[in-house]
């Protein structure tokens, strides 16, 4: 594809702070099994047994039920931790083993796979499911206790884990490191702030596997496109970003699976980069 080999040898000849960014979401994760969100067997799609989720998925039906949640988060764990890196998951490593510091990854996914695969310069923006926090704000971010494992979705919490999940400073219970629909982003957990300053210094961001129901990936998008980078649109439908993009002139629309891409993109990378 001329237009994609143009612009990526073009950021690549600018200056140095001038970042290849790649933002991802769930579907870059489906081919490792996991659901994704918002799709025809999507996690949010589904919902649980009883309520919708933009009802579960909050931070006031955790406060109501604590244990439920993490019943339910618990079950979570479990499909990830059963779940390994896919080849899009390790193109990435490979992309950023060419560009080094000039590769920034933002990722929506919770799942590890993206640090399992050895992607380093990395900013999750939904938090993550190895970490913790206090739900009344009174505690650093710690890690999950490794007695907590995985559960089956009807398997109710341990007296001892219930005990390891309430916060040693003031008793409360102790919450997921991740958002829920009726939080905000911030920098502490979400990278808010970092993101966007490297969406602003981005002179090309790949969107992969996101529709761009979220706000912040948006807004990342966004602010790429007001400092003159490009984005590319990588998706197998057309999404939120596609409604972004569709008149600007600085756009790639890509509708081949995310391993297809990066597959496609590397080899670009690559090439430019020996000719520089």
């Amino acid at each position: 594809m001329q237009q994609l080999e143009d612009i990526i040898k073009y950021v690549s000849t600018k200056n140095k702070r001038n970042l290849f960014t790649f933002l991802t979401g769930a579907g870059l994760s489906s081919e490792s099994g996991i659901p994704t969100y918002r799709g025809v067997d999507g996690i949010w799609v589904k919902g649980t047994q009883f309520h919708k989720p933009e009802e579960f998925g909050t931070f006031k039906y955790f406060k109501e039920h604590p244990e439920e949640v993490w019943q339910y988060s618990l079950f979570r764990k479990k499909m990830f931790q059963n779940a390994k890196p896919n080849e899009s998951h390790y193109e990435l490593v490979e992309i950023e083993n060419i560009l080094k510091d000039r590769f920034h990854l933002i990722t929506q996914n919770i799942d590890n796979l993206h640090r399992q695969s050895g992607t380093e310069r990395i900013f999750e923006i939904h938090g993550n499911n190895r970490e913790i926090k206090c739900s009344n704000g009174c505690k650093e971010i710690v890690n999950l206790p490794e007695e907590i494992k995985g559960k089956e979705i009807d398997e109710d919490l341990t007296e001892r884990e219930i005990e390891l999940l309430k916060c040693q400073s003031c008793g409360s219970w102790m919450r997921p490191n991740i958002l829920w629909f009726d939080e905000y982003y911030d920098e502490k957990t979400n990278k808010k702030f970092s993101s966007l300053k490297i969406a602003k210094n981005s002179g090309i961001l790949f969107i992969l596997g996101t529709s761009g129901a979220t706000n912040l990936p948006i807004a990342i998008a966004e602010t790429t496109l007001k400092y003159g980078g490009t984005i590319v649109d990588i998706n197998i439908e057309d999404n939120q970003f596609t409604a972004l993009i569709k008149d600007k002139k600085n756009k790639i629309i890509i509708r081949k699976t995310s391993t297809e891409a990066l597959k496609m993109i590397k080899e670009i990378i690559r090439n430019t980069y020996l000719t520089l």
